[in-house]
């Protein structure tokens, strides 16, 4: 178990598949790193399927509609770029062709995305669990997907 630094901004998410923590970076993408803690805590992400799993790009999830065109209730989202690089394990937001169109979804990358730099909000990385994001069903859509099944902040978990 690796060790948690900073448990209020940290994510813990049970998965189909196992845990997977991820550590989020509000020194990056702050209003981004706050949208996905209230989401949260009000169980938002409880049970939201990866509707779109690309083998060795990313695993996809975070629509309520379970088919990448839905959000949350709650306004779309400023966009926060930054040098961070898409690496294995950086977890970013999903949008539109629009810049500040991010809302709920969110995607975690299972190589290096070098292409998707400076335009998509970086707000974490992924500390424990890898192994479990590298077994979620592959597809677009995913048949039967794999799901997560709460989504909690660190801090919240007793």
């Amino acid at each position: 178990m690796t060790a948690i630094k900073d448990p209020e901004n940290t994510l813990i998410i049970e998965t189909t598949k196992g845990k997977v923590v991820i550590e989020m970076r509000p020194d990056l993408a702050p209003g981004h790193v706050a949208h996905i803690k209230k989401l949260a805590r009000e169980g938002f992400y409880d049970g939201i399927v990866f509707h779109r799993v690309l083998p060795k790009f990313m695993a996809q999830t975070g629509c309520p509609k379970g088919s990448g065109t839905g959000g949350s209730s709650y306004p779309n989202l400023k966009a926060e770029f930054s040098k961070e690089p898409h690496v294995r394990g950086t977890a970013s937001m999903a949008r539109s062709s629009m810049p500040n169109s991010a809302n709920s979804q969110f995607f975690i990358c299972f190589d290096d995305a070098g292409f998707l730099d400076n335009q998509y909000t970086v707000w974490g990385k992924v500390i424990e669990g890898m192994e479990n994001v590298d077994k979620i069903k592959t597809g677009e859509p995913v048949q039967n997907p794999d799901k997560m099944l709460s989504v909690k902040v660190a801090a919240d978990v007793k």
